[in-house]
């Protein structure tokens, strides 16, 4: 395409062009466009010169077109369609939708979203692809680059206008143990922490996260002399939970997956000295007018909503430090 020559045209010739096939009389036209007899006659001439052929010609029933307005009118209204499409955009019809969003989350987030969200997703929008991210530093920047669509996460502390979130709910943390841990009693002292080696579940950007709560426990726990592992594969930290006497602070709501907590239970402790994390759904400015972001940013939340509901009394009994959100 040569835009300069492109430029050269007024391309609402074409709308006029339009009306005239479909009135065949200028005065009638003209009237369509609230334009003058003159002016529309003045603008099917502009339209001859333009395609180098009469358009329409004289007969005793009005205006007939010429076979080159016959071969135009079946391509004008396409052209006219696409061209509205490109001004006002497509309407955003999920079922026929081809494309892929990048979704940025820690794995213990995913563990509870996704399978409820996949199969949702799945089923409005198949042409969906969705490449999920566990592992994302400077997620904020990332978004106003477009490497990535949404991000969840522990809401930071603060965001700037340049991106729009929705608060999802308040997590409580508990510190999770193997079934029978010589800390599973309720009569341990916090000190006794210091005496086991805890597992600290990788968070990106964690210094600007808002945690809610005291942080003695948590220093304590960072302060101990004991070994760490940092790691972001939370099925595999909880198997070495499950075969070791470390100990590791955690969203309360993994517990609802009971197959995967197989053999883990909270710890009392978090009770007198609870924690909670709130959880932000964010994405860039950029994609605020997309049809398919907003469609899909109003599918996450909608999810979200649909899981969190009043948790079940075994999973209370299991989360000493109170009721836990799903996010």
């Amino acid at each position: 395409m040569n835009a300069a020559d492109l430029a050269k045209n007024d391309l609402n010739l074409l709308i006029s062009l339009q009306i005239l096939i479909q009135e065949q009389s200028v005065s009638k036209a003209a009237e369509r466009l609230h334009i003058t007899q003159p002016a529309m006659s003045k603008t099917l001439s502009r339209l001859r010169q333009l395609f180098d052929d009469p358009l329409f010609t004289r007969s005793s029933h009005g205006m007939r077109p010429t076979p080159r307005t016959q071969e135009l009118t079946l391509e004008l209204n396409g052209v006219l369609a696409r061209i509205q499409e490109l001004v006002s955009g497509r309407e955003f019809e999920p079922a026929t939708f081809r494309g892929e969003m990048n979704l940025a989350l820690s794995e213990y987030i995913g563990l509870s979203l996704l399978p409820v969200l996949i199969p949702r997703l799945s089923d409005l929008a198949p042409g969906l692809s969705v490449r999920v991210i566990s592992r994302a530093e400077k997620q904020l920047e990332q978004l106003a680059s477009g490497q990535l669509d949404f991000v969840i996460h522990a809401q930071r502390r603060q965001y700037t206008s340049d991106y729009r979130v929705a608060n999802l709910g308040v997590g409580a943390t508990a510190l999770l143990a193997r079934a029978n841990h010589p800390l599973s009693r309720s009569d341990f002292a916090p000190e006794q922490l210091s005496e086991y080696p805890y597992i600290r579940l990788y968070v990106p950007d964690l210094e600007q996260v808002e945690i809610q709560g005291k942080a003695d426990i948590m220093v304590q726990l960072a302060e101990s002399g004991r070994g760490s592992l940092e790691i972001s594969h939370l099925l595999t930290a909880l198997e070495v939970l499950r075969c070791t006497d470390h100990i590791m602070p955690a969203p309360a709501y993994i517990l609802q997956n009971e197959e995967a907590t197989r053999g883990i239970s909270a710890l009392p402790i978090l009770a007198t000295s609870p924690h909670s994390t709130h959880y932000a759904l964010v994405a860039h400015q950029r994609t605020a007018h997309s049809a398919p972001h907003n469609w899909l940013w109003e599918q996450i939340n909608g999810t979200i909503r649909d899981l969190r509901t009043p948790q079940s009394r075994k999973i209370r009994k299991r989360v000493a430090a109170g009721r836990a959100n799903p996010i």
